[in-house]
């Protein structure tokens, strides 16, 4: 990370020479990425940074104080950084990241997957990400049809050789053959919500049965595991890939692409974005994977699981961490006031 900022920032510096940056926005750019650096850790790698972890940064920035500011009536001493001075810094790392991008240091760039943004007023806020439970059921109901259920087109038959006269004979190519794997995909991202990271590194001993239910061992970050039990029509899609949707090779991971290689994390939302266009349009809302991980901690908090159990799905070591995954859904105040647990009947004896 410190090289990476230092070659950065070097760049942006030269920029001055020419006249594409004013001296004093390079030097404001330099400050950022600096401050950036010591947020995030100079020993951390460049490219293992995740939307979740430019968040975390992005509001540690938005907490942090602000010297250089006196605090205005009304605030507490130590003033944090002005609403300006967030989306300053947010624009700052973008930039940041643009560039890795462009110049190979990343593969992904994490900001597509920061859910954290600037706000004319108020500063840096999460956007709300998490899919309604309309459009998350749409979408699922996609991915089950893909994954071989009802009116779905993922099962065996779909390995036949294309029909017809002009067909006849001709098997489709294997890159036409990811509907289980697609299906699957979504239904992983969106029922379970794992990082993508850790959906794109699962392989296939990962996965194990224990007295009928079918477990998913995820290696998270940090080098921590946790076991998830797999929801049953998960599971039914994960058998049905695992026999006839997952091409032999030799590598062992789970998620392979057509030419047998492991899935990247660039080619996840490619597949979320594909299944999507099965949707109805007027379900139909673009999510990201870290969406859908916003829109498995919302639905399942929002049924009263508790929260620890949630934790541990999401493979949190600290209960605070939920609130950031936590998004407003329309019309939840309304449900909840209707069924105040005050103003309930007595119970029947």
């Amino acid at each position: 990370m410190g090289e990476s900022a230092d070659r950065y920032v070097e760049l942006v510096r030269a920029k001055t020479l020419t006249g594409a940056l004013s001296v004093s926005t390079a030097e404001v750019y330099a400050r950022d990425v600096a401050t950036f650096v010591d947020l995030v850790g100079e020993e951390v790698v460049l490219d293992d940074l995740s939307g979740e972890d430019v968040d975390a940064v992005l509001l540690a920035f938005a907490r942090k104080p602000d010297g250089r500011r006196r605090s205005q009536p009304g605030e507490q001493a130590g003033a944090t950084q002005s609403a300006s001075s967030q989306a300053r810094f947010r624009r700052s790392i973008s930039a940041l990241f643009k560039h890795a991008v462009l110049a190979g240091w990343v593969q992904v760039n994490p900001m597509a997957m920061a859910t954290v943004t600037a706000r004319e007023r108020g500063g840096l806020r999460p956007e709300r990400r998490a899919l309604t439970r309309e459009q998350a059921r749409g979408l699922i109901g996609a991915a089950r049809e893909l994954g071989g259920g009802p009116g779905g087109g993922a099962s065996e038959a779909s390995e036949a050789p294309v029909a017809g006269a002009a067909g006849a004979g001709r098997v489709r190519r294997r890159d036409q053959h990811t509907e289980l794997r697609d299906g699957l995909i979504v239904l992983m991202l969106s029922t379970m919500g794992p990082r993508v990271s850790e959906l794109v590194r699962a392989n296939v001993e990962d996965f194990y049965t224990n007295d009928g239910v079918r477990y998913w061992r995820i290696f998270g970050k940090g080098g921590k595991t946790r076991d998830v039990p797999l929801p049953d029509d998960v599971a039914l899609v994960l058998q049905a890939y695992l026999l006839h949707g997952r091409m032999a090779s030799a590598d062992k991971a789970l998620l392979l692409s057509w030419r047998g290689r492991r899935l990247a994390r660039g080619d996840v939302q490619a597949v979320i974005d594909r299944v999507q266009r099965r949707v109805d349009p007027d379900r139909r809302r673009s999510v990201t994977p870290h969406g859908l991980r916003h829109t498995t901690a919302t639905h399942l908090l929002a049924d009263a699981v508790d929260m620890d159990a949630v934790r541990r799905v999401l493979g949190h070591s600290d209960l605070a961490t939920l609130g950031r995954y936590r998004d407003e859904l329309p019309g939840e105040l309304e449900v909840a006031m209707r069924s105040h647990p005050l103003l309930r009947g007595p119970a029947s004896s």
